[in-house]
């Protein structure tokens, strides 16, 4: 009870969490964006241009699946972070704070985005894209008419599941500028060993990532038809 207490009179909480809070949504949101957007066109691509696909290019695929994808993914997001601040202060002019993050953020996130966004792709049938064929549908239009709609339970779970990552590299972002629930960690309850800031950041972004999981998967179930 006397913990409790002390949790409502701490200053700092009352002061800290709730910027800290916004400043993670918007890093959270500004790269997730931004990773749907460019992982999507990414993973599209690596679906239409791999062997078999609709528009075969072995070296394009080849470039986007092991140099852009798999080398970036393979790269702990703590080393990334830090490699990128130099491009970070180049592209937004500043290297600290929430804006800053969304670089790494999406630079980190996005070829994981891809590869989900192309394992949902080839689990559309065959025979519906074969009868798109047949029906004289171009290749964009069996992208937006076939692929897309067959593949929308998958693809809102990679979004789902990409989201949940970029929460946690969020909170490491903190570490080094970022903002956000990691930066209310490390400077109050870390440094200045507060305890209580400590447990309500880990609570605060638990309930985070159970929220988002549990709207990702409603969401899913209401367009599952299958």
């Amino acid at each position: 009870m006397n913990w409790f207490q002390e949790l409502l009179t701490n200053r700092a909480l009352e002061t800290a969490l709730p910027e800290a809070i916004w400043e993670t949504v918007v890093m959270v949101g500004i790269s997730g964006l931004a990773t749907v957007l460019i992982g999507g066109v990414i993973g599209i691509t690596l679906h239409l241009t791999r062997p078999g696909g609709l528009m075969p290019m072995r070296i394009l695929y080849g470039v986007l699946s092991a140099i852009i994808v798999n080398i970036t993914r393979s790269i702990p997001y703590a080393i990334l972070m830090v490699a990128l601040i130099p491009f970070s202060q180049w592209l937004v002019n500043t290297s600290i704070g929430p804006i800053a993050a969304t670089v790494s953020l999406t630079i980190a996130t996005a070829p994981f985005f891809a590869r989900l966004v192309e394992t949902s792709l080839r689990e559309v049938p065959t025979g519906t894209v074969d009868a798109a064929q047949v029906m004289g549908l171009s290749n964009t239009q069996i992208v937006t008419k076939v692929f897309l709609p067959e593949a929308l339970p998958g693809l809102i779970a990679a979004t789902t599941n990409t989201i949940v990552v970029l929460i946690g590299y969020s909170a490491m972002a903190g570490l080094i500028g970022g903002g956000g629930l990691g930066r209310l960690a490390y400077n109050y309850g870390y440094q200045r060993f507060d305890s209580q800031i400590m447990i309500v950041t880990i609570i605060v972004i638990v309930i985070g990532v159970q929220l988002i999981q549990w709207i990702g998967d409603k969401i899913v179930a209401a367009v599952d038809h299958r």
